[in-house]
Parts: structure tokens; C-alpha cells; sequence
């Protein structure tokens, strides 16, 4: 006969850390698995790692949480998860994360009506991310949970009561999916952001029972600047400055910095400490080590002399530096003004092809991302951060990324951010070869969507597992093609699928059909299969460029 479980009403914000932390450690040791589900076999970064990276992105956060305020940790939690959120089950969940968060927020401990709230919360935020939410996915799952977590509150106040009942709703409710999708039925697999939440999910409740989960990096939180040498270098205040955003009101005006040497004999090492938390208190940047032979001392303060007099407390001061930081910032946001222009470029993509021809088109940044790494929400945030314009265009050129580039929004301020919906390489060029410095922002816009929004793109990979899809029974390794990101042509040939991948995109209004070869197909093969297309289809005119893309051994455009 099994023991009874001590009934337990209310979870500390301390259980609540270790939860999360358990729940990331799961996710990370399945991500392998839950990528494996994915419906489509071609090579991508895919569900599970991209939920791993978002998860890990708020664990990275919460590691370094002290505190036993449950509003302090759930702000850390929801904040680490959208700034890591990757792809849209990354997207998704950090929305998950924010809801249940917004929620226990509200109180020093969680209990059992809480805790489904936030669950309800995070359901009804997930589903607001998706402009056409699907049943079927990981949507349903959470929802589904939900559901079945404010029923459970209702009857019982003990929380590894409501969490079992709740993971047991949503396998029974993942089961499903395949019932409500049909190319997971297809397929013959569940939903992998479902299973995903399922996971992460079983981590959070072994967290709860404080059971060990092998197999996971744990995140170390910094060392502190005890830890660093006498000779560590002052902080170069001019990085300090990276995009425009930060070139507002400054807290503190003042770089100072100083040695203190000839340390009188009454100073101990306390006194040293002392002298840093008053460091603090006056301001930030704060760098005080050394020992009882010499203290180095930097801080950013608006009052420098009181650092100054509490520093000769201790010795003699050497080789002070005083910088008026409120002056480069009023030379550098006067520079920033006047070099601002009113478009900007954002492009994502992968491979080094791609990205010199994006940067040879004016592309103010590229970011490297596409199918086998999804760039997270502060990722394009913090690119689009460095582009001096007052209008930034978006091309996240991969459906799988344009969530995050839209949830990116909310990250940068004195911007206007625009996201083109490209779901290639291909539509991604044709929208920057329609771009026009001189035409206004609705011009651009205009111009722009209609230029990409007539662009058929093709890609050429392989299957990474057995699959059966529509007509097609694929075997692990077999060259795919893939129209629009469905497949429409197998087989062991790479230059044969390619071939006919192109015969049939080709339309009697096509005229030109432009190829762009990964890194794993050479300069010779490449060149001497445009000619074998161009013998064949001598009214078609072929353009041959590098990609440089991994694990796509074409992607191509026909217009």
C-alpha cells in the first residue's frame, strides 16, 4: 500500500525557483525527443530546442535570484523567457510564463487557486500570440490543462494533488492531437510543442518533490568583483554606450576612478567592503578590490568627492580620473541625431552567402538564424537597437521566426519596428531589391510585400527520420524537395529531386529561375548543374549564387 503524500497548500517562492529550474533541466534532457516529433523530417532547430533555449533563458534568470519575494521571481521568470524566447513554440511559451507570472506575482506564496489561475492566465496570453491559433498544438494542451486546474482548485486545496490531475489532463489531452490535426495523424506523432509543456511540466512537479533530474548544466550566477584580480582593467565607459536606446537621461554623471596605496595601518578588509557598499549606495559600476597593499576603486557617481573622502579614510589616493560622462552623452546622442535616417534594414538568415548578399543590398544588419538556429526575441531586439533609424523593417525571411521578430517590438523603444511576414530567403531578397531609400515608409511597405508576396521558393534537404507524408514514404537520408514548405518530390538523387523540384514550379509566365547552393554542395557541381538545367530548358534563364546554408543543399526561387 502505497504512503500518503503530506498535504501541502502553499508553494514559497524558493519551491517555486526550484521548479522552474527542475522544469528547464527536463526540457533540456528531452529536447532531443520532443525535436523528434516534429511532423516535418528535414533538419531544423525545430520545437524542443527552441523551448529548451526559451526555458533555459529564464532559468539562467532565476539562478541568479536571491530573494524570497515571489513578485521579484516571477518578474525574473517571465523576463528571461520572452527575452530568450526563440521560434514560435519559444514565443509561445514565454507567453505561458508570463500569464502564470503576472498571477502568483500577486502574492508572498502560491496556493492551489492561484496556481491555476496563472495556468489560465498563460493559456489566454499563448493564445492571443497566434493571429490564427490551430487546435491541435500546444495551444490546446495548455488550455486543456488549464481547464482542468481551476476545476481541481476548486474540489481541493493541495497542490500535488491539482499538479498531478493537471499533467494527467494534458497527456490525455496530447493523445488527441492526432485526432485533431491530420498531418499529425499523417505523420503518426503527437503534437512536439504539446509534448514539450508535457515535459517541462513532469520537470516542474519533481521540482515541487524535490527530486533530482540528471543530465543538465546548471547556471552558475557570476562571480561576484571580490573574485577579480588587482590588475583587472577599468571598464571601458565608452561600450557602455551600444545602440541608441541608450543614449538617455544618465542615473549617474560622473566616471571616477582611483587607486588608493600606502593603506594606514588601522584599515582592515571590512573597511574595504565597507567602502564598496557605500560605493553602491552613491552609485553604480561599481569596482573596489584589492587587499591591504593596494585598492583599486571605479564608480559611477554624480558625486565624485564623496567617493574621494570616504576613499581617504582607508590611504592616499594615486592616479584619479574624473570623466564627465553627461558630456560624451550629449556628443554622442548630437552625433545620433544627425545621422539618423528614416529606414532602416533587419534581415535574417543562414549562411555566409546570404549574408554578404544582404549586406552588399544595404542591409543594415544581418542576423544569423534560419532552420537550424532560431534567433530569440532580444536577439533581433538588440540588432535592431544598433540601426540609427527612426523606421526599421523586419525580414525574418523563416516562418518559424516571425513571431519572435513581431514579440521583438515590445523590446526596443524610440523605434517604429515593422515586420514583413517572409517566409524565405528568397521572398527576403526580392522585398530588399524593392526597397528604395528615397521612397517613403507606406511606399516601401507597398512595395516591398507585393515584390516577395510573388515569389515561389523552393528548398532541396534530406530526411533525417522514416515519415509518411501524403503520397510520399520517406526514408532516413532520402534527398526531399520542398514547394511552399510542403514536399512534393523525393528521392536519392540530390541533383535529380532538384530538377524536378524546378520542372514543377515552372509555369509558361516563369522566366527565370535563381539557385543558391549550400556549403555542402561545391562550386564545380553547382556550376555544372546550372548548365544541365540550362541545355534542358533553354527558354529559362538560370542564375547561379552562393548560399552557403547548411543542411539545404538548394534553396531557390522561380519568378
Amino acid at each position: 500500500m502505497a504512503a500518503a503524500h503530506t498535504i501541502k497548500t502553499h508553494i514559497t517562492a524558493s519551491v517555486m525557483k526550484r521548479m522552474f529550474i527542475a522544469g528547464g533541466k527536463m526540457l533540456e534532457v528531452n529536447k532531443a525527443q520532443v525535436d523528434a516529433l516534429n511532423v516535418f523530417p528535414v533538419p531544423d532547430g525545430d520545437t524542443g530546442t527552441n523551448m529548451s533555449l526559451t526555458m533555459m533563458s529564464a532559468v539562467k534568470e532565476i539562478n541568479a535570484f536571491n530573494s524570497t519575494s515571489m513578485s521579484e521571481l516571477a518578474e525574473k521568470l517571465s523576463k528571461g523567457a520572452l527575452r530568450g524566447a526563440r521560434g514560435n513554440s519559444g514565443v509561445i511559451l514565454s507567453q505561458i510564463l508570463k500569464g502564470f507570472s503576472n498571477i502568483i506575482a500577486q502574492n508572498d506564496e502560491c496556493d492551489a487557486r492561484t496556481f491555476a489561475k496563472g495556468l489560465r492566465e498563460g493559456a489566454e496570453l499563448a493564445y492571443r500570440a497566434v493571429s490564427k491559433p490551430k487546435e491541435g498544438t500546444i495551444l490546446t494542451v495548455v488550455r486543456a490543462m488549464a481547464e482542468e486546474a481551476i476545476d481541481t482548485a476548486k474540489r481541493s486545496g493541495d497542490i500535488q494533488k491539482l499538479m498531478n490531475a493537471v499533467l494527467e489532463k494534458g497527456e490525455e489531452t496530447l493523445a488527441k492531437t492526432p485526432e485533431m490535426l491530420d498531418v499529425l495523424k499523417r505523420a503518426g506523432v503527437v503534437d512536439s510543442g504539446g509534448y514539450g509543456l508535457i515535459t517541462l511540466f513532469k520537470g516542474l512537479i519533481m521540482g515541487y518533490l524535490d527530486q533530482e533530474i540528471t543530465g543538465a548544466e546548471e547556471y552558475a550566477a557570476p562571480e561576484s568583483s571580490k573574485s577579480q584580480p588587482i590588475d583587472a582593467a577599468f571598464p571601458d565607459d565608452s561600450e557602455l554606450i551600444v545602440d541608441y536606446e541608450s543614449l538617455g537621461e544618465l542615473d549617474f554623471g560622473y566616471c571616477t576612478e582611483f587607486f588608493i596605496i600606502n593603506i594606514k595601518k588601522r584599515t582592515t578588509v571590512t573597511d574595504i567592503d565597507k567602502l564598496r557598499e557605500y560605493l553602491n549606495e552613491i552609485g553604480n559600476s561599481v569596482i573596489c578590490i584589492g587587499d591591504l597593499s593596494l585598492i583599486k576603486v571605479h564608480v559611477h557617481t554624480n558625486n565624485p568627492g564623496k567617493a574621494l573622502t570616504k576613499a581617504l579614510t582607508l590611504g592616499e589616493l594615486d592616479k584619479v580620473k574624473i570623466e564627465n560622462m553627461m558630456e560624451q552623452n550629449r556628443q554622442l546622442r548630437a552625433r545620433y541625431e544627425a545621422e539618423r535616417k528614416p529606414i532602416g534594414l533587419l534581415a535574417v538568415c543562414s549562411g555566409d552567402g546570404f549574408s554578404a548578399i544582404f549586406k552588399d543590398l544595404l542591409v543594415d544588419q544581418v542576423i544569423e538564424g534560419g532552420q537550424t538556429m532560431n534567433p530569440s526575441a532580444e536577439d533581433i531586439a538588440s540588432a535592431a537597437r544598433k540601426i540609427n533609424a527612426e523606421n526599421i523593417i523586419i525580414l525574418p525571411n523563416n516562418k518559424n521566426i516571425i513571431l519572435s521578430a513581431e514579440q521583438s517590438r515590445t523590446l526596443v523603444q524610440n523605434r517604429n519596428i515593422f515586420v514583413l511576414q517572409t517566409k524565405d530567403i528568397p521572398q527576403g531578397l526580392a522585398a530588399v531589391l524593392n526597397f528604395s531609400p528615397e521612397a517613403s515608409l507606406s511606399e516601401n511597405l507597398e512595395n516591398m510585400t507585393t515584390a516577395f508576396s510573388g515569389i515561389d521558393a523552393g528548398q532541396v534537404t534530406y530526411a533525417v527520420r522514416d515519415t509518411v507524408i501524403d503520397k510520399f514514404v520517406i526514408k532516413k537520408g532520402d534527398i526531399i524537395g520542398l514547394d511552399k514548405g510542403n514536399i512534393v518530390t523525393s528521392g536519392k538523387d540530390i541533383e535529380k529531386v532538384t530538377t524536378a523540384l524546378i520542372e514543377g514550379m515552372l509555369t509558361p509566365e516563369k522566366e527565370v529561375v535563381t539557385l543558391y547552393y549550400g556549403q555542402d554542395v561545391s562550386e564545380e557541381k553547382a556550376e555544372a548543374f546550372v548548365e544541365k538545367l540550362q541545355a534542358k530548358h533553354p527558354d529559362i534563364e538560370f542564375i547561379l549564387h552562393y548560399g552557403g546554408q547548411p543542411l539545404y543543399y538548394y534553396v531557390l526561387s522561380v519568378e
